[in-house]
């Protein structure tokens, strides 16, 4: 059936089929996710149970008021934390009961990571920095790959130069760089824009959304920054450790207002 603007059309336009998009592919996932500190009556629970799929190709940013556990959710979700029950999954793969090992390698092949500190090797370039996890492991990075990603970050003209001849918001081009050299399956930003001015970090912010639309990354940011999340496809929200909100096609009033509920 097609849709005709008027009966007495002639010649009109075939019409235009949409390919069915085929079913998401799930990144990362939790399922029932709980994580204490401490124990007997002083534990806190930092995650609730804790229920959620990370799509790939998708930004997703996670807000809470403080100690909401966001932080730790990610920090789960990373590999980077370890879950007191329940799963944690990435790529399909269960993190509990990997060995050390495994779990290095597994961060180091399909985990990209993005921190406030940009913990940047102050005596190499800004390329060594950007390239050194794989160096570490023994791979060169795929050049094409290399190139394009140095392109989208606008760092051609400071490949050379060390962290303390880059600004802020270039030292963190740079940790956004370093994590996306190894193309990894999904990259995770705790709070990336937290020590940014507001043009560095809508510069930064520009990137990552860059990675997801056009290189097709899967990123996951923890932010306090209603504009920051107004990047994101999504936003969740924490409130004592569990997932209380979901917003979709986030900006930064709607994200403030969902905020200031969770806060009040």
């Amino acid at each position: 059936m097609t849709d005709s603007p008027s009966a007495t059309t002639t010649s009109a336009a075939p019409p235009v089929v949409y390919k069915t998009s085929e079913a998401p592919v799930v990144a990362a996932r939790a399922r029932d996710a709980v994580k204490l500190y401490g124990s007997s009556e002083t534990a806190v629970r930092a995650l609730d149970g804790v229920s959620v799929e990370l799509l790939r190709g998708e930004f997703t940013a996670i807000m809470g008021p403080s100690g909401s556990g966001k932080s730790t959710l990610m920090h789960c979700l990373a590999g980077l934390d370890t879950v007191t029950s329940g799963s944690v999954e990435i790529g399909g793969v269960e993190l509990s009961g990997l060995s050390d090992k495994r779990m290095t390698a597994l961060r180091r092949d399909r985990i990209g990571f993005v921190f406030q500190a940009f913990n940047l090797v102050p005596t190499l370039t800004a390329i060594e920095n950007m390239t050194l996890p794989m160096a570490i492991a023994g791979r060169t990075p795929d050049a094409a790959w290399l190139d394009t990603v140095v392109g989208r970050l606008g760092l051609a003209d400071r490949l050379e130069h060390r962290p303390s001849e880059l600004s802020g918001g270039q030292q963190q081009r740079v940790a956004v760089g370093r994590a996306l050299v190894s193309r990894p399956e999904i990259i995770f930003g705790d709070e990336p824009t937290g020590n940014l001015d507001s043009r560095s970090s809508g510069e930064v912010m520009s990137i990552l959304r860059g990675a997801v639309d056009e290189l097709g990354q899967t990123v996951v940011i923890v932010t306090h920054d209603p504009r920051a999340a107004a990047y994101a496809d999504r936003v969740l929200f924490l409130a004592d450790g569990q997932i209380v909100d979901e917003l979709r096609s986030p900006t930064a009033d709607s994200v403030l207002e969902r905020m200031k509920h969770l806060e009040g």
